[in-house]
């Protein structure tokens, strides 16, 4: 198991997850045309996040991307974590846990950063036991959004 920032040679495997994950997590039906677009924004403009990947064997199994949240109470970032994918025959082999290990470290070693967030839709169980498996809570915030 190797944990690598994505490269460009990443895009269409990440993409890939993407769709499976909408369909599989919320039966949402992704264009994946429009999401390669959406994942190769992260490759053109770096500032906007950055993608980890999981590869087994020189194959990309898993990925998470990481966004920035500036808290102006703590003074510094919280870093956020999206579109979280391991392909169901790898999963429960710690390769989320891996993945998640490497963003906290980078957390550790760096005072930029504070912690780390994530949400989860409320019907993904698994996930969320996943997460609360590795110390995180669910017990502060609540999730609004208005979507267009």
């Amino acid at each position: 198991m190797h944990i690598l920032s994505a490269e460009k040679r990443h895009i269409k495997s990440i993409s890939e997850f993407q769709v499976a994950m909408a369909n599989e997590t919320e039966s949402l039906k992704l264009d994946p045309l429009n999401t390669e677009k959406g994942v190769t924004a992260i490759f053109d403009d770096p500032s906007k996040g950055e993608y980890l990947v999981c590869e087994i064997e020189g194959k990309a199994v898993g990925c998470l991307l990481t966004l920035y949240e500036w808290s102006d109470w703590r003074n510094g970032n919280v870093i956020w974590v999206h579109s979280v994918y391991v392909k169901p025959e790898f999963r429960k082999k710690g390769i989320y846990k891996t993945l998640y290990d490497k963003i906290k470290s980078k957390v550790k070693d760096n005072p930029e950063f504070l912690g780390i967030r994530l949400y989860v839709d409320k019907r993904n169980h698994l996930a969320q036991e996943a997460y609360k498996s590795l110390g995180m809570t669910n017990e502060h915030y609540e999730l609004f959004e208005w979507m267009q």
